[in-house]
């Protein structure tokens, strides 16, 4: 030290800084040494120029704690920041002299101004003169730029700043790596994210487990599951060691894609691997199960939990409650609701808006609403989430004045309508017949500076339709396709490199990033997301189904052409609309060439689209072709037992209908996603091909099996056997309507009391039917029709006379 001190560095400012009475020799302790050191640096920075030589000279007896006490005194002598920051840049490029503390007091000084100008521009200009001077710039130099930009949410900047690196010979490190890929996923650029990836790969960078955390995530949350479970596999493969914030990434993105299993097997495999969870794993995997409407196994969940010494907070509670209150079982959401409110805890907003959803979508607007007012007057504000519930739950029951006031209150607590706002009025408008008015709000978002999301397109495009102003819905998807740019849209829907769906922007932002040019990628999918939103295959199946009922199948056919073009994949939804549309105006032909196309291309037939043809087959008295198509389905899912299915079909074969249905619900009633679908669609078949024996017979089979049958098959039912004169059978089902709680049609209850009264022995069968359905709520003034009114007069009138003759023997 000693030796340094006389220097030829230093004799040129020792005279200013030491006196000549100096006893000076040796620093007693590492404090004082530091601080004595700290002092030469800053003299040497203060008043030496160029400062890299005199640092060199230096830097072996340097430490990282020597440098944050010169940021931090320079600092607070407010002199001109641009010595911070050469300072700093010089002693970035040195590891033993980097640290957190060193990089947030640079941040910090970025924000602040310093006390001169704008810092940003000051920093910007101490880079350019070390390039000048074809001095190195290191990437910790720009990880401060990039941190900066990014606490101001300036991501554009942020973006500038790495792009810019290069201009400076500087490449970037893995940290600077880990800094950007941050912004790019918290902006919603995957697609850039997963560019600048390839670029890591590409550089031979170090990556850890930081690198895989922060993408991992992104792709969670831009719904890309398999790429995430890819990229998760990939950093094993590597040998990363997963970190805690890795497991909990995976764990909540697998349940997020309903594999919850799968999440409990990762949170098993994150002990046995020595990693500890913390309260955000087990919330993740809780969140998850209750999502999933596994609430029973949530709560047992919740008991092991606890037994590993988890504290449940209320983030906890608000889980399971939530939970509940999707397995529809309010009354135990309100009971554990009232035991977070005896154990002490406070709930907050998030909690209070779980509880009055689930009293709102029972219809409890009065208990909703003086939860609102009693969370109020706990000091909990609402925001605009906790409204949208409310004013939801009003809609809903199409009380729409009071959804409009609440809309109103909203601004009283410092909060403002949202999007999400606007759809829930919108839809609710659209569901009372008040297209006018939901237009009027549509149009009037953008004014209040709301722009209207893919939902709010999509409720509007099928009021539209249900409106039968199919002409308006198409127009309104091409509004969304061409956004509010539509210079944007032409120039990417043209040219040779034309974007027209993720696959092409993909490609586009990856060349654009290969070319250096991550800036303007970066300004490409700000502007898409700015101009508008993106239809998606909600948005083509609402326009698709408006066109079908519209009797404008062929138009639903050119959207469907048009929707594959531009990158979307048609789902089953799509093709069961279309499917139905064509069996409607009798293009059964067609219809099965599209359910061939829909295997040929990949997307797997679901029960819903089966169901639709065998239906219309029913309908064409095809009830056979009705049973195969279901036997084909079933053979088509794992886990089906081929043996019963093979069993099934010999008995069918034989004509042995009812043993077949038997067989096939021995069969079925095993497992957890039984569907009744497919016999109430056999049953109407057999009564629409006459088949009323098989029928009846087959609806006594249901029963036996508690097999629910719907109200339409009980009306063809009665219908049949009403035809056949077997009115007692056609009683019996009657009143197995009357236990389900169904509420036929008068025409149908209206066709079973004249047959009874048109036999006076039958006539007091009638008259108990009357009183049976009086005492379910029918209400008979409405109901009942003149015919039916004249024969009951005329048999209470006969039922008099022969009580007076008895009377008068």
């Amino acid at each position: 030290m000693q030796k340094l001190l006389h220097s030829p560095i230093f004799r040129s400012v020792r005279n200013h800084f030491f006196t000549p009475s100096s006893t000076f020799t040796s620093f007693p302790d590492n404090a004082l040494e530091n601080s004595n050191i700290a002092s030469e640096v800053l003299a040497v920075i203060n008043s030496v120029n160029p400062i890299q030589p005199a640092l060199a000279e230096l830097a072996p007896f340097l430490n990282r704690e020597v440098v944050i006490s010169v940021l931090r005194s320079q600092s607070q002598l407010k002199k001109d920041p641009r010595i911070c920051f050469r300072f700093y840049i010089w002693a970035a490029e040195r590891a033993h002299l980097r640290s957190g503390a060193s990089h947030n007091l640079i941040v910090d000084m970025l924000l602040s101004g310093g006390g001169v100008g704008d810092s940003f521009d000051l920093y910007w200009g101490v880079l350019d003169e070390l390039r000048d001077e074809k001095l190195r710039v290191d990437a910790h130099s720009f990880a401060v730029l990039i941190s900066g930009y990014w606490k101001l949410r300036k991501a554009e900047m942020a973006v500038e700043a790495f792009g810019r690196m290069k201009d400076y010979e500087c490449k970037p490190n893995i940290a600077v790596y880990n800094l950007i890929l941050n912004v790019l996923v918290k902006s919603d650029t995957i697609l850039l994210a997963l560019a600048v990836y390839n670029m890591i790969l590409k550089s031979n960078c170090g990556m850890g487990a930081d690198t895989f955390n922060v993408l991992i995530d992104g792709l969670f949350k831009s719904e890309m599951i398999e790429d995430a479970l890819n990229l998760y596999d990939e950093m094993t493969q590597r040998r990363i060691l997963p970190t805690k914030i890795t497991y909990t990434v995976v764990i909540s993105g697998m349940c997020k894609a309903k594999r919850t299993h799968d999440a409990h097997r990762m949170f098993e495999l994150m002990k046995t691997r020595g990693c500890r969870p913390d309260s955000a794993t087990y919330n993740a995997l809780l969140d998850g199960f209750c999502k999933c409407g596994q609430i029973d196994e949530a709560f047992k969940l919740f008991k092991s939990f606890r037994a590993d010494g988890y504290n449940v907070g209320i983030r906890g509670f608000g889980c399971l409650i939530d939970g509940l209150i999707k397995a529809k079982r309010i009354s135990g959401a309100e009971k554990l609701f009232q035991q977070v409110l005896d154990a002490g805890l406070v709930p907050d907003i998030i909690l209070y808006t779980i509880m009055m959803r689930g009293l709102t979508e029972l219809g409890r607007m009065e208990d909703a609403t003086n939860m609102l007012r009693d969370m109020i007057g706990k000091g909990v504000m609402p925001d605009t989430r906790c409204y949208n519930v409310l004013i939801k739950g009003f809609c809903d029951l199409g009380l729409l004045d009071e959804a409009r006031s609440l809309e109103l209150e909203i601004s009283q607590h410092n909060q403002f309508p949202n999007s999400c706002t606007y759809t829930i009025l919108i839809c609710g408008l659209c569901r009372n017949g008040l297209l006018g008015e939901a237009q009027e709000i549509f149009n009037g978002m953008e004014k209040l500076n709301c722009s209207p999301s893919v939902v709010t397109f999509n409720a509007l495009i099928d009021g539209l339709c249900k409106a039968a102003k199919v002409d308006e819905a198409r127009l309104m998807l091409h509004k969304m396709e061409i956004g509010k740019n539509p210079s944007l849209f032409l120039r990417l829907s043209q040219g040779t490199d034309r974007v027209l769906d993720s696959a092409s922007l993909h490609k586009k932002v990856e060349t654009l990033v290969e070319s250096g040019l991550i800036h303007k990628a970066y300004k490409l999918l700000i502007q898409l997301a700015d101009s508008g939103v993106v239809p998606n295959i909600k948005t083509y199946n609402t326009l698709i189904n408006g066109m079908c009922k519209d009797g404008q199948v062929d138009r639903a056919l050119k959207v469907f052409e048009e929707l594959k073009h531009k990158g979307h994949f048609p789902d089953s939804v799509t093709y069961a609309t279309l499917i139905e549309g064509l069996q409607r105006v009798d293009r059964e032909g067609d219809a099965y060439k599209l359910f061939k196309h829909m295997n040929e291309n990949g997307c797997k037939p679901s029960a819903s689209v089966y169901k639709t043809l065998m239906t219309w087959s029913c309908r064409r008295r095809k009830t056979s072709v009705a049973f195969g198509l279901w036997l084909e389905y079933l053979r088509s899912l794992a886990g089906r037992e081929g043996e019963a299915l093979k069993s099934t079909e010999k008995y069918f074969e034989k004509g042995d209908f009812e043993m077949a249905v038997r067989s096939l619900l021995e069969m079925d009633m095993k497992l957890v996603d039984f569907d009744s679908g497919p016999y109430n669609i056999w049953l109407v078949g057999l009564c629409q091909t006459n088949r009323v024996d098989v029928a009846i017979r087959t609806f006594s089979v249901l029963e036996e099996f508690n097999v629910v049958v719907s109200a339409p098959g009980c009306v063809k039912l009665i219908e049949a056997l009403c035809s056949e004169g077997n009115l007692g059978k056609a009683v019996d089902v009657f009143l197995y309507t009357i236990e389900r709680g169904y509420k036929l049609m008068p025409r149908v209850c209206n066709g079973l009391l004249q047959r009874l009264l048109g036999s006076k022995e039958r006539a007091a069968v009638a008259f108990e039917l009357l009183d049976k359905m009086k005492s379910v709520g029918y209400d008979l003034n409405s109901c009942v029709h003149h015919n039916t009114r004249f024969l009951i007069r005329h048999r209470y009138s006969e039922r008099i006379s022969e009580n007076v003759l008895s009377a008068a023997r």
